[in-house]
């Protein structure tokens, strides 16, 4: 992976509550966050105590690396949401202005939480669909803007298969958003289910109390237990 391919872009702690409805006892069993990123939610929920490791192929880069990153893309992603606001709600959210330091601090809060959490063995370096961890090791695992919204970026059987391996790894699974990036529901995502259905996963289409891209009202739970 080439860092000059790479857009950062974090999300805050209460944004990943809210997209994944987690609940006090969610947040008290062991997490995997797949496709992280530069987000504050791991350095927030190991603040609290919580178990969590990250994923994601941007922690083979230093903090200074990622860092410069960031603020080389930073304007050009804002620029890209000013272009294209009615794709967005504007509700929690309530101007570009708020998004860029809302993103911001959540990116500022990772970088300073980085160097510690690669030590400790909190941000790995890993990508889908293979993941070097045992059958079940995890409790719940996220996986925030990443599958389904690239769906013209990833074959079905590359959705299958990072489904299917999520659901090896943990208990229960779920993935927000479910659109891709034109808000439109994600082609992939009925298929994905019947094949899952047919592991016999149990999955549900859960409504979530976020909503900033339009029509990402849902996330996906597949659970395994």
């Amino acid at each position: 992976m080439k860092l000059e391919n790479i857009v950062p872009w974090g999300r805050s702690f209460a944004e990943y509550q809210a997209m994944f409805k987690l609940t006090n006892t969610d947040l008290q069993q062991n997490i995997l966050g797949c496709g992280d990123g530069p987000a504050a939610f791991n350095k927030e929920l190991t603040q609290r105590g919580g178990q969590i490791i990250s994923i994601d192929p941007i922690y083979e880069f230093s903090a200074s690396q990622i860092k410069n990153r960031i603020n080389a893309v930073y304007d050009e992603v804002l620029s890209q949401v000013e272009n294209n606001k009615t794709n967005f709600v504007w509700k929690n959210i309530k101007s570009v202005d708020e998004l860029g330091q809302i993103r911001m601090q959540a990116m500022n809060d990772f970088l300073t939480d980085y160097d510690d959490g690669k030590q400790q063995g909190r941000y790995l370096s890993g990508s889908l669909p293979k993941l070097d961890f045992s059958d079940h090791q995890f409790d719940l695992a996220l996986c925030s803007h990443f599958l389904f919204l690239y769906s013209d970026h990833f074959t079905l059987e590359q959705h299958i298969k990072s489904v299917l391996e999520l659901c090896r790894v943990a208990k229960e699974v779920r993935i927000y958003p479910l659109v891709s990036l034109d808000g439109k529901g994600s082609p992939h995502l009925d298929l994905v289910i019947d094949k899952l259905n047919e592991y016999n996963i149990e999955t549900q289409l859960q409504p979530v109390d976020y909503q900033f891209q339009q029509g990402a009202t849902k996330m996906l739970v597949a659970s395994t237990n």
